[in-house]
């Protein structure tokens, strides 16, 4: 009786397993669409192909299983001109954290570690355009840009504080598309997220218009209504590559 015990508790425990990484590697199919930038016109509308997201962000256990395989990216071996010191700031060591995150979103990743994650699933960082077409889905909806209750729903989790223990991934609801966790539980980063402002080639051009960086150039925005879309351009225009944030954390898309 003890052997069957036994052998079913290391059956339940593979099984635990390897229902673990088949979410952490589970995508979702995401049709095409339009996307229109913030501050641009109908003439710079992007043409989004089909693509695959995952359905969840990355964790800290996925994160974890990449620092064993390419050590050079652990918390004391990172390089400063990739990761600010903030970098991995949740875990304990550099293979270490406690376990009631593993399964939360990771987050005090730098884009460079993000990217170098996603290359590593033969993935890569979602577009701007990408992230935000799929983000407009509600659970019904695939797009509902338009639904005031939706975007009441967005806009009161962007202006909430950030929780110092972030739940685990899917604890949202899950969109159209069965990707869960779009909003409510992390910003993420995406491949060009630099190229957010379409007044100026780079910050350090000086046609750049400074008020976009307030509260008050939601005004500008193509939808005024749609203040959460202001909060995530702002979130993007003011980052760096390097920066290692709280509550930024990614996905991968391919």
């Amino acid at each position: 009786m003890k052997a069957f015990l036994l052998i079913l508790s290391c059956l339940t425990t593979i099984a635990g397993i390897s229902q673990q990484r088949s979410s952490a590697s589970a995508m979702a199919g995401i049709k095409g669409g339009s996307y229109i930038p913030m501050y641009s016109k109908d003439v710079q509308k992007t043409e989004v192909k089909p693509f695959e997201m995952d359905v969840y962000p990355v964790t800290n256990s996925d994160f974890l299983t990449f620092v064993k395989a390419n050590p050079e990216w652990s918390k004391s071996r990172v390089k400063s001109l990739f990761a600010d010191s903030n970098y991995l700031k949740q875990w304990n060591s550099d293979l270490g954290f406690n376990t009631n995150i593993a399964n939360s979103p990771v987050v005090n990743v730098s884009w460079f570690a993000a990217k170098k994650y996603c290359e590593c699933q033969g993935k890569r960082l979602p577009e701007t355009a990408e992230w935000e077409l799929a983000a407009r889905a509600s659970e019904t909806k695939a797009d509902a840009s338009k639904d005031q209750g939706f975007n009441q729903w967005v806009l009161n989790w962007v202006t909430q504080s950030h929780p110092v223990l972030l739940p685990s991934v899917g604890s949202t609801f899950k969109n159209y598309y069965g990707v869960y966790d779009m909003h409510g539980l992390v910003w993420e980063w995406t491949y060009d997220f630099n190229s957010a402002l379409t007044t100026g080639e780079s910050r350090g051009n000086s046609s750049l218009n400074n008020t976009l960086f307030c509260g008050g150039g939601s005004f500008a925005s193509k939808d005024i209504n749609n203040y959460a879309s202001f909060m995530r351009f702002a979130m993007r225009s003011s980052v760096k590559a390097k920066y290692c944030i709280a509550s930024l954390g990614f996905r991968c898309v391919k």
